[in-house]
C-alpha cells in the first residue's frame, strides 16, 4: 500500500528561486517551439516576484511541483502565471493552486478572478473552461496571441 503525501502551498521564499525558474522553464519549455519564442513566464524576474510576495509554490514530498503568480487588482483576482512540472501534470496541482486563487479572492474581498494563456497553449485554452473560466476575448499583447478567461466566485462560497 503507498502512502499519499499532501500537496502543500505556501508563499514561495528567496531559497525557491531556482526551483521556481526549473519549474516554470519545464512546464513552459515544450511551447518555445509552438510560439516561436519563449513564452512571457519564461521571462519574468521570480527573484522580484518572490520578495513581493505574489508567487506561492506547490511542494509534494518536499518537491516543488507547481506555482502561481497572483495578485489583487482593484476589482478581480489577477493570476499572472500557473505553471505546473509536466511530472506532476493531470494530478490535481493546478487544481489545488487554482484553488488557492478561489481561497485568496475571497479573503481580499474580490468575486472575479482574472487570466490569460496564449492561443498556441491549447492544452491550456480547453483547461480553463473545465475549471469554470469563460473566455471574455482575445487579443495580441506584447507580441503574444493572448485569450482571456475570467471566472466569477460563487458568494455562497465566499
Amino acid at each position: 500500500m503507498t502512502r499519499t503525501h499532501p500537496l502543500r502551498i505556501r508563499h514561495a521564499a528567496a531559497g525557491d528561486e531556482s526551483d521556481v525558474r526549473a519549474c516554470v522553464e519545464a512546464a513552459y519549455g515544450p511551447y518555445v517551439e509552438r510560439i516561436g519564442k519563449p513564452p512571457a513566464p519564461m521571462l519574468d524576474d521570480y527573484a522580484t516576484l518572490i520578495r513581493n510576495e505574489v508567487v506561492h509554490v506547490a511542494t509534494l514530498e518536499g518537491r516543488l511541483v507547481g506555482l502561481i503568480v497572483l495578485w489583487p487588482e482593484e476589482d478581480h483576482l489577477y493570476i499572472d502565471n500557473i505553471a505546473v512540472h509536466p511530472e506532476a501534470q493531470g494530478t490535481g496541482v493546478g487544481g489545488a493552486l487554482l484553488g488557492l486563487a478561489d481561497q485568496e479572492a475571497q479573503r481580499v474581498g474580490l468575486g472575479e478572478i482574472r487570466l490569460y494563456t496564449n492561443a498556441k497553449m491549447t492544452e491550456n485554452v480547453q483547461y480553463y473552461p473545465r475549471k469554470g473560466f469563460r473566455e471574455t476575448h482575445r487579443a495580441t499583447d506584447a507580441g503574444y496571441q493572448r485569450v482571456y478567461f475570467s471566472r466569477s466566485l460563487d458568494p455562497q462560497h465566499a
